[in-house]
């Protein structure tokens, strides 16, 4: 019985449309500070009214990496059913005068796909095919790789040390995690992104993480990027 609904809910689930999700960071040249300000100004504008044209066909938030880090200014995370939708805007950005001066410092792209280790009964855990954005102020971005040794234990074993992982997840809500597919479209296996209402509250979770059995099995899961949420005319405004 319980193989017959998950077989109707993975058919159920295959002809619902992929969600896509990208991160992209971009880092400024700074000969665009040495520029006059009705320049900057008019670049910024068309930067705006390029995102404006494209931003219907997805769910888009910026993001200011300002003084955080020294390869990377601000970031767009971009949701959307359309793969098309990112290069469009993505092209279009580039072709602006702001963009012109822009450089893409990191770029992250998977697919939303619902957890093996999350089942239907799996109790306080949120279980969806499907990413849905919180309204966190901070955003903690890194791509995440297993060690091949991970894939060698059974279901069984992987999903008793997963079901420790989520139990130090749910002690540290209302931090939430995000997590995009990339196995055989990108270079890693995961992009994880995580929505925290501080730096310290997320620096807790991870703390504890990592003395979780599961931790000895991470390969790779740097670099990590704290973005800060804001409305993405203050973020150009921060570029000068």
């Amino acid at each position: 019985m319980t193989e017959t609904r998950a077989y109707g809910r993975k058919t159920a689930e295959e002809k619902l449309p992929a969600q896509y999700i990208s991160y992209v960071f971009f880092k400024l040249n700074p000969e665009w500070r040495r520029m006059r300000d009705n320049q900057r100004e008019k670049g910024k504008g068309e930067f705006l009214d390029a995102v404006e044209e494209h931003s219907e066909k997805m769910l888009l938030r910026s993001f200011s990496l300002m003084g955080l880090r020294s390869d990377a200014d601000f970031m767009l995370w971009r949701i959307s059913y359309d793969l098309d939708a990112f290069e469009e805007m993505t092209t279009s950005l580039l072709k602006s005068g702001l963009g012109k001066y822009l450089e893409i410092a990191y770029s992250y792209f998977g697919l939303a796909r619902r957890s093996i280790y999350v089942g239907e009964h799996t109790p306080g855990f949120e279980n969806r095919r499907y990413i849905v954005p919180g309204e966190g102020d901070y955003l903690f971005v890194y791509p995440f790789v297993k060690t091949r040794a991970w894939y060698r234990l059974s279901l069984e074993e992987r999903q008793r040390m997963m079901d420790e992982h989520m139990q130090i997840g749910r002690k540290h809500y209302p931090v939430k995690n995000n997590t995009a597919y990339c196995f055989g479209i990108d270079d890693y296996e995961f992009i994880l992104s995580f929505e925290a209402e501080s730096p310290e509250k997320f620096q807790n979770l991870m703390m504890e993480l990592r003395e979780s059995e599961a931790s000895a099995y991470t390969e790779l899961d740097t670099p990590i990027f704290t973005c800060r949420r804001r409305p993405l005319e203050k973020v150009l405004g921060s570029l000068g």
